[in-house]
């Protein structure tokens, strides 16, 4: 039978302490001039991109430090940009080609062509070959910006490289052109799922321009010591991502395309970003990090002054930080940077800029960007002319829903002993804490537990509230309903308030719990006193992913931290932890509870079916999205993971949980995940 907590009177004000090094409660009152955490989520978020921006390439202090560690960001990065489950350092065959017919121009021909980037994954592109080529010459991939008819509208720029003399592939993305798919997932459609299948759509795009390279490579007029990579926008971003990927590239010109961390989310332009603008970033890397790969291959930076998408002073921070890399790589004549004045655009310094670096680097000719000359916007093909399809994409084209074929998700074991679950479940832990909550601090700060109120008016043996940081920047609240003498160590659970829960409802929640448990109620980051608007929710979310990490992993940190005070608290069972958790906070309870490894029970209420699911598309809504997880693990399996604390489910268990309530029969203990009826 529950017990009827008895509320206090309204606290008047929360004064809580910072300065006190010591992890034991004790009352007081705030001194001056003490740093007081913000609990401010777009402070936090703002000061972690800036740590993340400023200490990038900082370990790299020589260029043998970085040739050692090469090797190890290579494998990364190819990860986070989704590329882990295909060969990317494998001999490959070059793609299937088809070509649909021909243009010929004055000096160059148009090839009309699909090719096949994965099976049932087809490429729309035109291919631009200079006439009478004597032997095998420079090749540039040109990769398109977010515009309509790709291919078609940025056509100048092949004509003008097959004019100097270079073979240009020019493919279409998967979200504009002849066949559209999605970049938008998180941007426009609530697809957060998308974090946790550790997808980006750059990954595709990237993809299919290196499959693009491996066609360039087949062809006789192609000299695959001398390939490029340039384009604007997204193009510019997915040119300096294929640069890092593949060293067939030997000189990469982004152009409008690439802010650092900071940049983005400091001046909130990533709100204006397609998701293909940045990878997974499940190591906390900056643009830099990226652009690092590159090096020392030259490298082209330009940016306009007014982009609306990209602040200027970060494309600079870039190029000065990379400068000092290419430097220390014995190369700084291999990096440059153009400024031209205006908006998200193309400018004529920066097309001649780009023009006579491709002359110098691939094809060894010292040209002016003057004398390299402009593209020439007359007379351009039209939609149909440079159609690659003929009636439409083959039958068993997938660009539409590749997104839910590209990443291999994780497909548990069938378990059959206690041994064997162990052994699974410590494997998941591990991944997770490298992939998924990769974010965590390096080291704890300070609990410096305050209690700043005391009653002996809200439960039978009284109760307190306590403040403590859980991490640099929040410090969140306890609540503590005592039911049993605190002479005597007893059981604790511990209840995860809601977001935006209505009043009192995890103290009611509690009314439902044995009397045997003492109760804490706790408040996560973005919950009660540290909320945050619901119009601030899609932001937050992307910003938080950008950055490495999601609203869920961030409160599972949380719960970590307040399960490690409870424990500290006189009266408390440190045996006996409970952790409760309804709807979207389930998620964050039985994470929690498999990272601690020491909870006795999970009690669950209307826990989601899989975190492989759709969310709102204005970001509002249940945030349980966390990185890679579901290439590891998802939140139906975790009841089984758990062994042996036992998991409570309130009302019914959701028919995807069957992995986890057959692990429990086949170890012999179903009873450690059933259903209750709470009063």
């Amino acid at each position: 039978m529950g017990y009827n907590l008895r509320l206090p009177a309204c606290l008047a004000a929360a004064i809580f302490i910072l300065c006190n090094c010591s992890d034991s409660p004790s009352v007081g009152v705030i001194p001056e001039a003490v740093d007081i955490p913000s609990n401010n989520i777009r402070h936090y978020l703002t000061t972690t991109a800036g740590d993340i921006t400023k200490g990038s390439l900082e370990e790299y202090t020589s260029a043998d430090v970085w040739e050692k560690n090469k090797p190890l960001k290579y494998q990364q990065f190819i990860e986070m940009v989704s590329l882990a489950d295909l060969p990317m350092n494998m001999e490959r065959a070059a793609p299937k080609v088809t070509v649909t017919g021909s243009i010929q121009q004055d000096g160059y021909r148009i090839d009309k062509l699909y090719y096949e980037s994965l099976p049932g994954l087809y490429v729309a592109a035109n291919l631009y070959v200079p006439d009478n080529i004597e032997s095998p010459t420079a090749a540039i991939v040109y990769v398109c910006g977010h515009t309509q008819t790709q291919k078609v509208s940025y056509q100048a720029h092949p004509r003008k490289f097959a004019q100097l003399g270079f073979v240009c592939l020019i493919p279409e993305t998967i979200q504009y052109g002849e066949v559209k798919g999605e970049h938008w997932g998180c941007y426009a459609n609530g697809w957060f799922n998308w974090y946790s299948r550790g997808y980006t759509p750059a990954g595709v795009e990237v993809w299919n321009a290196v499959r693009g390279l491996d066609l360039l490579s087949a062809m006789p007029e192609v000299d695959t010591a001398r390939m490029g990579t340039t384009g604007i926008s997204g193009g510019g971003a997915i040119s300096w991502f294929l640069g890092a990927v593949d060293s067939r590239i030997k000189a990469v010109a982004p152009v409008c395309g690439i802010s650092t961390i900071d940049g983005h989310v400091t001046t909130r332009t990533i709100d204006g970003h397609c998701d293909c603008m940045m990878c997974i970033n499940t190591y906390g890397w900056d643009t830099k990090d990226i652009g690092a790969l590159i090096a020392p291959r030259p490298l082209l930076i330009a940016q306009s002054d007014r982009d609306g998408l990209n602040q200027i002073e970060s494309a600079q921070e870039i190029y000065h930080d990379l400068k000092s890399f290419y430097q220390m790589l014995g190369h700084p004549e291999n990096i440059s940077f153009i400024e031209t004045p205006g908006g998200h655009s193309y400018h004529k310094n920066s097309r001649e800029g780009i023009f006579s670096f491709f002359l110098k680097h691939l094809k060894e000719v010292e040209v002016s960007p003057e004398k390299a000359g402009d593209i020439d916007e007359a007379a351009l093909l039209s939609v149909d002319d440079l159609a690659a399809y003929e009636d439409g994409p083959p039958p068993d084209d997938i660009t539409t829903t590749i997104q839910d074929s590209f990443v291999d998700l994780a497909s548990p074991p069938r378990i059959s002993n206690v041994d064997q679950l162990i052994k699974f479940r410590d494997q998941v832990r591990e991944s997770l804490m490298k992939r998924t909550f990769n974010h965590f601090p390096d080291s704890d700060c300070a609990l410096n537990p305050e209690q700043i109120f005391r009653t002996d008016d809200s439960a039978e043996f009284g109760g307190e509230k306590y403040y403590i940081n859980t991490e640099k920047g929040w410090r969140l609240k306890a609540n503590i309903y005592w039911r049993q003498p605190k002479d005597q160590k007893k059981p604790m659970m511990i209840i995860l308030r809601n977001p935006n829960e209505a009043k009192n409802e995890s103290e009611r929640f509690s009314n439902g719990l044995s009397d045997l448990w003492n109760i804490a109620i706790v408040d996560v980051r973005g919950v009660g006193e540290s909320g945050w608007s619901a119009d601030l929710q899609w932001h937050i979310r992307r910003a938080s992913a950008w950055t490495g990490r999601t609203i869920a992993s961030m409160r599972v940190y949380d719960l970590l931290r307040f399960m490690d005070f409870i424990r500290t608290l006189p009266g408390v069972d440190s045996a006996r932890i409970g952790v409760a958790g309804r709807g979207e906070m389930s998620v964050v309870a039985m994470y929690g509870a498999l990272l601690d490894g020491n909870c006795k029970t999970v009690i669950i209420q209307e826990p989601p079916e899989t975190q492989n699911a759709a969310s709102n598309s204005d970001g509002r809504g249940d945030a349980i999205e966390m990185l890679n997880c579901l290439r590891i693990t998802d939140v139906n399996q975790l009841p089984g993971l758990i062994y042996p604390t036992e998991t409570l489910v309130s009302g019914e268990i959701p028919n995807s949980y069957q992995w986890s309530l057959d692990v429990a029969e086949s170890i012999g203990h179903k009873e450690m995940i059933r259903e209750i009826k709470l009063e």
